[in-house]
């Protein structure tokens, strides 16, 4: 019995080696890790360039070159690296997961390495059936060459081939593409995709005799003066994002290992639109979808950078985020900070110009950074009853600085308030009332106050008390007419005189009136909860312009049915002049009001006759 049960537990601790379908791990790869393809030929000019770093670091003059041959429907690349012995292949080739930048002591120089996953050559069985590598090791001369060859089925087979067969130290490795991916391995594909993976590689990699890499980077360059430089990183940005910047930045980061630039979008875009950018890790293609890089309120600039400090995803398609991601998007932010800045002082043209597109975002930027808000002060437009001004000059103007929160609110109060001579601004455009809030920040001195209908009435003409007593029936009546609709009737003496009334309200006053709403509108039991709820917020309140002709000719009526229908009538048409959302009970006080003076009219005339 003890027998058995130690038997039986042998053989429960057996190690056992997971068996790997490589069919199944290719169909992942090519439909879940990786976003398309295209991405085997980044692995290849990984390997080829990783090669060569690791062969560089042993012999320094070694040579540098990648050379591909797209011929006969397949693909050949070769370089001129450390190469591959017999057991190298067993060990790093033909074992998933295992990376050769392991072997040999090299873990220390990792950092100078592209690859970082071990994948190597399996992403290349996503357009291959059949890979071959010939390899001859740098590292031990007398080694003869080695030939693996692996199929899609999972089998490979390894010889040793005689020394004429690879004179020189380097890998060559041979791809046939597979059922349905030969366009894949064609030479105008395999063009496209090796400049836009490798341009910035810091070897010589070519497409038969036609140069691949493109050293310097645009940004790296020298040029004969500033004016050629804006030209050549224009034509730059027009050839990889497909527009003409307004202008250029410069993102250099020495401290993480970045260089680039980014380019100021010539159109305006949402601030809730994600800026994509492209990434070069070590002078290979990362991403050109990179989301993160740069802070959310640099929504209007599209970058283009090479780094060595950041990390990839296992994908090596994105950027993975970490504190060292973090602090280069600190830094970048803080580059593009002081471009604005030099602007502002160096350069108002060109900053009005870009403010004329972009405002929305240097707004969303001086929200919450002082130093912008006040460096941007006298630069950023906004609508006020003086015009397009800036909050600078608008609150040299006035010392109350009031605003509104809404389009429809300033749109009710900017003419009267205009002729009387009280300043408002908009602040009903996107982060326009957080920025005047903010004012007092930076002008300690400025009082900023929130326009509401009791400051715009108390900043109108009183009338003549008794001029307003001699009123009182017809004041009466009109306010027994609008009060089902929770609004006041006052009188005052403004200008314009072409103004007949004003519809003004605030926030808690249009509360109170959706509550009112949905009260009358609910069943017993949310009638009486939404009934306790009523407050005592002020109503809102039609302003009559005792200037204007046509109210002293309305004020002069006696009748009361036709007093009734002249102040909807008063009511409508101020509500349409403020541009406010109708409720239903407002436009079927419209109708009424309108077939009311119709009826009127055609009245008279049949009594006339």
């Amino acid at each position: 019995m003890d027998s058995q049960t130690s038997q039986s537990s042998q053989s429960s601790h057996t190690p056992h080696t997971f068996q790997v379908d490589l069919r199944g791990l290719v169909d992942l790869l090519s439909h879940h890790l990786y976003s398309s393809p295209r991405v085997y030929l980044r692995e290849l000019l990984q390997n080829a360039v990783d090669a060569i770093t690791a062969r560089r670091a042993v012999e320094p003059d070694a040579p540098a070159l990648v050379r591909l041959h797209a011929v006969d429907g397949g693909l050949r690349v070769e370089d001129s690296g450390i190469g591959l012995t017999e057991s190298d292949v067993h060990n790093l080739l033909a074992t998933i997961g295992r990376s050769s930048k392991r072997a040999e002591g090299l873990q220390e120089a990792r950092s100078d390495f592209l690859g970082q996953f071990g994948i190597g050559l399996l992403a290349c069985f996503v357009v291959a059936e059949r890979i071959r590598v010939v390899s001859r090791s740098a590292r031990t001369p007398d080694a003869r060459p080695v030939e693996w060859t692996a199929l899609d089925d999972g089998s490979y087979t390894v010889r040793t081939l005689p020394s004429a067969e690879r004179p020189e130290p380097g890998t060559t490795v041979y791809l046939s593409a597979r059922a349905g991916a030969a366009e894949w391995l064609a030479p105008e594909r395999v063009r496209t995709l090796a400049r836009d993976f490798g341009s910035l590689l810091p070897y010589d990699v070519r497409l038969g005799g036609e140069r691949i890499t493109d050293l310097p980077a645009p940004w790296d360059r020298a040029y004969p003066s500033p004016a050629t430089r804006r030209v050549a990183l224009a034509r730059h940005c027009h050839e990889l994002f497909g527009f003409t910047p307004l202008d250029s930045i410069d993102l250099d980061v020495p401290l993480a290992g970045v260089r680039g630039v980014a380019y100021v979008l010539p159109s305006a875009v949402s601030p809730a639109q994600r800026a994509t950018h492209r990434v070069h890790l070590k002078g290979m293609l990362l991403t050109e979808r990179a989301e993160q890089l740069l802070p959310d309120w640099a929504f209007f600039v599209r970058c283009v950078l090479d780094t060595d400090s950041l990390r990839p995803t296992a994908s090596r398609e994105s950027l993975y985020e970490d504190e060292t991601l973090a602090a280069v998007r600190e830094a970048l932010g803080e580059r593009i900070r002081s471009w604005l800045t030099g602007l502002a002082a160096g350069d108002p043209e060109r900053l009005a110009a870009f403010l004329a597109v972009h405002h929305l975002g240097v707004k969303s930027l001086a929200r919450h950074d002082g130093d912008m808000l006040r460096t941007m002060l006298p630069w950023l437009p906004f609508e006020t009853t003086d015009g397009q001004l800036s909050l600078e000059e608008f609150a040299q103007r006035h010392p109350v600085v009031h605003f509104t929160r809404t389009v429809e609110e300033y749109r009710q109060v900017a003419p009267i308030a205009s002729a009387q001579g009280v300043g408002v601004v908009n602040g009903g455009y996107t982060y326009d009332s957080e920025l005047v809030e903010a004012l007092p920040r930076v002008r300690p001195t400025t009082v900023v106050a929130e326009l509401d209908a009791d400051t715009v009435t108390a900043h109108l003409d009183a009338v003549d008390p008794g001029e307003e007593l001699a009123l009182s029936g017809f004041l009466a009546a009109a306010r027994a007419k609008l009060d089902p609709l929770g609004c006041d009737v006052v009188l005052r003496a403004f200008h314009p005189l072409s103004v007949p009334a004003l519809h003004l309200d605030d926030r808690a006053a249009r509360h109170e009136q959706a509550r009112a709403t949905a009260e009358e509108e609910a069943d017993d039991l949310w009638a009486g909860i939404l009934g306790s709820l009523r407050g005592s917020a002020p109503r809102a309140r039609l302003v009559l312009n005792h200037l204007n002709p046509l109210v002293r000719r309305i004020g002069s009526l006696r009748d009361p049915e036709l007093i009734g229908t002249a102040t909807e009538s008063l009511y409508g048409q101020a509500l349409l002049m403020a541009q406010r959302p109708l409720r239903p009970a407002d436009s079927a006080l419209l109708n009424r009001a309108f077939i009311g003076l119709l009826e009127w009219a055609t009245h008279g005339e049949e009594d006339g006759r």
